[in-house]
């Protein structure tokens, strides 16, 4: 093989369309799915690659530094693209040392075994750390988040993952780590775990049920399709300058209970129900500790540097994303059920 990626994080939902690009495009890699299967890694999201000779599965969790680094000494990688994460707001609202240890300490051992089995000699090689826009905290009614965009970290979550960017370009600047990093806005798609926005309205309005929508719903987001997501991680992993950040984005904002209310329209046509059915189980519910009020990416770095455009409006991939969940009810059953976790026996322990 040409080279050897770790890609962490890989059965979960970003990871996983990431694994699956790498993959698929480049047949002359070996990528390695690291991931430690928590309640958001699903190997079924993988099953259609699983086969492939240039892909592995190792079950580790990277907050374990010795077996972290026993799987890098043993694969060798010329390559990391770093994922792995506890990303839910609200569940970091509950337990913030289960988002420093993962976030925070499982990147640091990364970075440090890379350095070891690098031995400085970092020719071909690239640790690319996948972040996102929160770390950048809130803004008003106008202006984007750039490059250049102070940290302001609002949330355990956001802020163990502003730690974690710290910590990779404190390596790029003290050892001479040759990393590149992104900060990506919301992203939405096929295999999304039923405890985000999209995927939990999709799954309630197939069971009738109330779909909450925090606060007044006035709360923006930029979103961006998982797959252009995917998309911009190859880019940059493969061209991104040594050092630098670039923002990924779709330019695309939405307040949530704007989102929401398409999702329902479109629901209903597919579903071939009454216009305006689905939005009637809307529910707005009693707003989350220190929620941003909006997030919006300017993605101008990385559209003028690396050629990098979404493929897809938001009413396209929405669509996408709805079709993708009511021809797939039996993966949706699996997650809320959590039959999905037994698949990893099945498959790998046999």
């Amino acid at each position: 093989m040409e080279k050897s990626i770790i890609i962490t994080g890989g059965a979960g939902f970003i990871g996983s369309h990431v694994v699956r690009e790498f993959v698929l495009k480049y047949p002359e890699y070996h990528i390695i799915n690291l991931d430690s299967l928590t309640y958001a890694g699903n190997l079924a999201n993988l099953k259609d690659i699983e086969h492939l000779t240039n892909y592995t599965f190792i079950k580790a969790d990277i907050t374990d530094a010795q077996h972290i680094l026993e799987i890098f000494q043993q694969y060798q990688p010329d390559g990391v693209i770093h994922l792995a994460a506890e990303s839910h707001v609200d569940r970091s609202i509950t337990d913030p040392l289960a988002f420093v240890m993962t976030n925070v300490i499982g990147t640091v051992n990364l970075l440090n075994a890379v350095r070891i089995i690098w031995k400085d000699n970092f020719e071909g090689k690239r640790f690319h750390h996948v972040s996102t826009d929160e770390v950048y905290g809130t803004l008003g009614v106008s202006g984007l988040f750039t490059e250049e965009t102070s940290y302001d970290p609002h949330s355990p979550y956001s802020a163990s993952k502003a730690s974690s960017d710290h910590f990779v370009r404190a390596y790029h600047d003290t050892y001479g780590l040759p990393v590149v990093l992104t900060n990506c806005s919301n992203n939405y798609g096929p295999n999304h775990f039923p405890e985000k926005l999209i995927p939990l309205c999709i799954h309630n309005i197939l069971n009738n049920k109330p779909l909450p929508i925090y606060g007044d719903g006035k709360f923006t987001r930029d979103w961006l399709f998982v797959i252009d997501h995917a998309r911009a991680i190859d880019l940059v992993f493969h061209k991104g300058k040594n050092g630098d950040s670039y923002n990924v984005g779709g330019f695309n904002e939405w307040t949530n209970i704007d989102l929401v209310k398409e999702l329902c329209r479109q629901m209903d046509k597919k579903l071939n129900r009454s216009e305006g059915i689905s939005a009637e189980l809307i529910s707005f519910v009693k707003d989350r500790p220190g929620h941003d009020l909006r997030y919006a990416i300017d993605a101008t770095k990385i559209n003028g540097e690396l050629g990098y455009s979404p493929s897809v409006t938001f009413e396209e991939g929405l669509s996408k994303t709805i079709d993708w969940y009511l021809n797939n009810q039996d993966w949706l059953d699996t997650v809320t059920s959590g039959v999905y976790q037994d698949y990893y026996e099945k498959q790998y322990l046999k």
